[in-house]
């Protein structure tokens, strides 16, 4: 695991490369705090460099940038090859017995790469990564991504030079540097909480998106992906070819890709543990990796004084019974919050999913004994655990009941009058209702209902239901660009719409989000973290099950849920879900009011002008007093505001 960055042309080429890119490196030194490289050739404009967090191979010899045995390629690599020591046997043997400097993973796939090209050797490897590749000989640039999207890589044009880094802070110490805020991004947080690929916070800059390469041969060509692996296609041949098996074999072949996942990713020369929430998927890695093991498997765990959001006397159970050298942490409110001014820092974009506080926690309680920690991330967009694809399914098969000009023309008539208008007609006579029926702020409730009646399919229903702000509410002059929920690629052929949900968070909120979070979390304290679910084989299976196993018994997870019944309990791991989430809304109020009522300020707001300020104003002014919870909304505010203003964000002016 490390930080990488580059520049192509403009000054690469000149004698201050190195520097520049060394200065880029160092604002991600957090990423590799092991150590750091250089490499660097004016002539051909390019200059590379990667600070180490140091996993396989801790010698010299798995350094980099790295430079292949015929020197013909020099890379700069993020992540892990979990099946480098099968690629490399595999090298020997069809190619020849190389010369191998080392045992790390990212020679072998250098040597991949000189035996049989770039593409075959992205579609051999079985990882997480991002990585830059110079071919000293085509005088081409090569940026590639993993699979499923747990390694960030952004790139950009940036004065008349191209570059590319694990985080776009890195850029900022680059000359050319403008830093202008994208306001389609913008309107995209805003909605999400999160900005997906391939799109970023800053005009020019974008993310690689998963299971891609670029191929550039210089710096003004105009990048164009191209796909080595294809989710679509792994969906389309799931509904094509669907697991036939009977419920008990759809368990047993989840249990085997598993553990095939969990012998690659044990393999570190440094400590590794895990964390343990108690939820199911946490509990079936845990379970799985003790069963594989021979001591005593590390397990992490942070707790709350909170009920409602402590879950650490789960996981407690469950390290018990399978007896793994577990720590937990209960940690006070203040520890909380003592975070939040650390998080614009964290995360190099603004970022608003509030379970990244506790991500950061229990990522640096992990990293006082551990270098790497497994997750389970992935297992609800896999084994389908959200209920909100069975409420948004369930509720287009109701709205769908109405015709659809029925539902035009009774939303076309029920906005004809303003929302104020309705606000006057109910302040005139809400003295002569009961009390039950009193309602604020109506206008806004009937034009919103009218919306919901406008929704042509189950897709819209579900951007709805994924939805924070509507953007234009929010934003000045809000344009969205397409995601995957609004057309940004055709979705497979699926046959219901809970799996094409499914897939929309597959592509778009697990690396958006979900991996985001936890990699920059991580990150911050110097920790590998790796997701043994995402293995693409397992990927691969799990879109071939169909619903019927997927919620077997009126269960989610049904097929994960077996796998860890047969080594846990189920009476220790069967409840609700939780989430992993902070008390938000009572903070606003309490701790953070003076912070957040700063970054509010309305005539901030106004001036800046990126936000209509009187939106936001009455739904903090809701919030304080308790008439309504707009925690996450004010959330997705609070980071924008913070994180520009630690990180000097242009401002609208500028940026339009």
């Amino acid at each position: 695991m490390c930080g990488i960055v580059g520049i192509m042309g403009g000054i690469a080429a000149t004698s201050s490369g190195a520097a520049s890119v060394r200065r880029m490196a160092d604002t991600i030194r957090h990423r590799g705090p092991d150590g750091e490289g250089v490499w660097t050739d004016a002539e051909a404009g390019i200059a590379l460099s990667q600070r180490r967090l140091a996993i396989i191979d801790l010698s010299s010899a798995g350094a980099q940038p790295m430079i292949s045995h015929s020197g013909r390629y020099v890379i700069v690599f993020n992540g892990e090859i979990y099946n480098h020591r099968e690629m490399r046997t595999a090298l020997d043997r069809d190619i020849g017995a190389f010369s191998w400097h080392g045992h790390s993973d990212t020679e072998v796939f250098l040597a991949a790469v000189e035996a049989m090209g770039l593409l075959r050797a992205l579609q051999s490897a079985v990882g997480m990564f991002a990585f830059g590749l110079w071919d000293r000989r085509e005088r081409t640039l090569a940026l590639g991504r993993d699979r499923l999207g747990e390694k960030p890589l952004y790139y950009g044009r940036i004065g008349k030079a191209f570059a590319f880094a694990s985080e776009p802070k890195a850029f900022q110490s680059l000359p050319a540097w403008r830093g202008e805020i994208d306001r389609e991004a913008l309107a995209l947080l805003m909605r999400h909480n999160y900005i997906p690929a391939p799109y970023s916070i800053y005009q020019g800059i974008r993310k690689l998106r998963p299971g891609q390469f670029i191929v550039l041969s210089h710096a003004a060509s105009q990048p164009s992906a191209q796909s080595y692996w294809s989710a679509r296609e792994i969906a389309e041949q799931g509904r094509r070819e669907p697991f036939q098996g009977s419920r008990e074999e759809a368990v047993d072949e989840v249990e085997r890709h598993l553990r095939c996942a969990l012998e690659g990713q044990m393999i570190a020369d440094v400590p590794l543990g895990a964390f343990l929430s108690g939820g199911i998927d946490s509990s079936a890695i845990v379970a799985v990796m003790q069963s594989l093991s021979s001591r005593p498997v590390k397990t992490f765990t942070i707790g709350f004084s909170e009920a409602g959001f402590n879950e650490a006397h789960h996981a407690k159970q469950v390290a018990c019974h399978l007896g793994t050298d577990h720590t937990e942490l209960y940690l006070s409110d203040q520890d909380a919050l003592n975070v939040v001014p650390q998080l614009p820092r964290i995360y190099c974009e603004p970022f608003s999913d509030s379970s990244q506080i506790p991500t950061f926690l229990v990522s640096k309680l992990a990293r006082g004994s551990v270098t790497v920690a497994l997750s389970g991330d992935g297992g609800d967009e896999l084994f389908s655990g959200y209920s909100r694809y069975t409420f948004a399914d369930a509720f287009w098969n109701k709205l769908s009941l109405i015709p659809k000009g029925l539902r035009r023309a009774s939303a076309s008539l029920a906005t004809v009058p303003s929302p104020g208008f309705y606000d006057n007609f109910a302040a005139a006579i809400m003295p002569y209702l009961p009390r039950h029926l009193r309602r604020e702020r109506i206008g806004d409730k009937i034009h919103k209902a009218a919306s919901v009646l406008s929704l042509r399919n189950a897709g819209d229903v579900y951007r709805r239901l994924c939805s924070h702000w509507e953007p234009d509410e929010v934003v000045r002059d809000a344009v969205e660009p397409p995601t995957m929920l609004t057309g940004l690629e055709p979705l497979p052929a699926l046959p219901g719409n809970v799996q094409r949900m499914m897939y929309i968070d597959l592509m778009s909120y697990l690396p958006d989000d979900i991996l985001v979070k936890v990699d920059r979390a991580a990150m911050a304290v110097g920790l590998e973290t790796r997701v043994p679910l995402l293995d693409h084989r397992l990927v691969a299976f799990a879109l071939s099950l169909p619903l019927s196993i997927l919620r077997a018994e009126g269960k989610t997870k049904w097929p994960l849920r077996q796998l860890l019944h047969r080594h846990v309990p189920q009476a220790l791991v069967e409840r609700p879900k939780m989430g992993f989430g902070v008390p938000i809304d009572a903070w606003l109020r309490g701790a953070l009011r003076d912070w957040a009522e700063a970054l509010l300020d309305e005539r901030r707001l106004r001036e800046d002008g990126f936000f209509h300020s009187m939106t936001i104003r009455r739904a903090w002014s809701e919030h304080l007093s308790g008439q309504r919870n707009n925690q996450y909304l004010l959330w997705d505010v609070l980071m924008f505001q913070s994180w520009r203003e630690a990180t000097g964000g242009a401002s609208a002016a500028v940026a339009a």
